[in-house]
């Protein structure tokens, strides 16, 4: 069967789903990223990013104007794509709770635009069994489609460099999916490995939870050192120096973001909750923020001071501020202090932040959320909490 475009990304103009969809389209596919918000889709057809990804910008102006690539609201473009790649978020609740319903439901309701002949690839991080659900609801509806999961593995920040330069996980159910996901993946990469859908979903899942897990490691190892009066960070250097069975060793930081957490505790859930390293591990990361704070309480008397967070978002270099921790600091700190400011020049969607400049006129102390790189060298006349030691004066409490 023919059909008038390659691939439609369903969820096309986010964070995992934009990147994609126009590295793909730059490898002469023609590619429609469909996406239910209006406003971000007309912002995306304009040639603007809706955020921050370093070399995405160029890209998308060169897709848009080769005509390779457009961004789309309306559900019918799915149907007019030969490889329809689902990206949709994988949320767990306020009770830490999964929603393996997420993707099926999200099919099912693309079922009326799903034609026979399609290809359907599963790209989100999903709870172990979602892709044999979505078999299901697919062999239910009566249509030929074959199905596949492949999922994503960059990293906000190094998604072009990463989309071309990771091995990509390749699972289906039969050698014809197989095929068809091979097909579609080998414009980015021939460094491609074959495994069962189950397989693919646990090792999409132990990656996140595996980095989640190290950096716990990291942050437990930091409060002994920093409890014991020790920079952890000396520490650090002594053992990673010349030592390659440590030089993956982490430094101190808020392990935040919409992804490490969350799929820890889908693993977590989905091992019936008995995952005493998961959950130590969340124990630890989450309560960095208040462990911070209850150190610098130890030195300062907060009730008196005007406490600056720098960085916002979750990670650096980065506009998103997704379940970042930052914000998780400065609501103790507004708990604490007399009062908080923010900012980060680089987020643009928080409109309580102040600039740089007025923070650190007003401020009395200064706390690095995020280790933005312009950090390590911005004049600043107040004492620094540098947990990242971005400035490299220690990281010692």
């Amino acid at each position: 069967m023919k059909f008038a475009q390659d691939v439609v990304v369903v969820g096309g103009c986010g964070h995992v789903g934009l990147p994609l969809a126009i590295i793909l389209a730059s490898k002469s596919l023609k590619v429609v990223a469909f996406d239910t918000n209006v406003q971000v889709v007309a912002k995306v057809n304009s040639g603007e990013m809706p955020f921050d990804e370093p070399g995405a910008s160029d890209v998308l102006t060169n897709v848009l104007t080769t005509k390779a690539f457009s961004a789309s609201s309306d559900r019918n473009v799915v149907s007019n794509a030969e490889h329809v790649v689902v990206v949709i978020g994988t949320p767990v609740d306020e009770h830490l709770n999964p929603d393996p319903e997420a993707v099926p439901n999200a099919v099912i309701s693309l079922l009326d635009v799903l034609k026979d002949g399609q290809h359907l690839v599963l790209r989100s991080t999903v709870y172990p069994g979602v892709t044999k659900l979505v078999e299901k609801v697919i062999a239910s509806s009566g249509k030929k489609i074959d199905v596949s999961f492949c999922p994503e593995r960059i990293a906000e920040g190094k998604a072009v460099e990463e989309l071309i330069a990771l091995p990509q996980i390749i699972s289906a159910r039969t050698p014809e999916a197989v095929e068809r996901a091979k097909n579609l993946f080998s414009c980015l990469t021939q460094n491609m490995i074959v495994v069962s859908p189950e397989e693919a979903e646990l090792a999409k899942l132990f990656t996140n939870t595996w980095r989640y897990i190290k950096f716990a490691a990291a942050n437990q190892l930091y409060t002994i050192a920093n409890d014991f009066g020790v920079d952890f960070e000396r520490v650090r250097h002594a053992i990673t120096h010349d030592y390659p069975r440590a030089a993956d060793m982490p430094g101190a930081g808020f392990a935040a973001g919409p992804c490490l957490f969350k799929d820890t505790m889908q693993l977590a859930a989905f091992n019936n909750n008995n995952f005493t390293l998961g959950h130590s591990s969340m124990m630890i990361n989450e309560g960095l923020p208040l462990y911070l704070v209850s150190r610098i309480e130890k030195n300062y008397d907060l009730s008196k001071m005007t406490v600056g967070i720098l960085g916002m978002a979750f990670k650096a270099e980065s506009d998103d501020i997704r379940s970042s921790l930052s914000y998780k600091l400065k609501r103790i700190l507004r708990f604490k202090a007399e009062s908080v400011l923010c900012a980060d020049s680089l987020v643009h969607d928080d409109a309580s932040l102040v600039s740089e400049d007025e923070l650190l006129k007003q401020v009395d102390l200064v706390v690095i959320g995020a280790p933005h790189r312009r950090y390590a060298s911005l004049k600043i006349s107040q004492p620094v909490i540098d947990i990242w030691n971005i400035r490299k004066q220690g990281v010692l409490i």
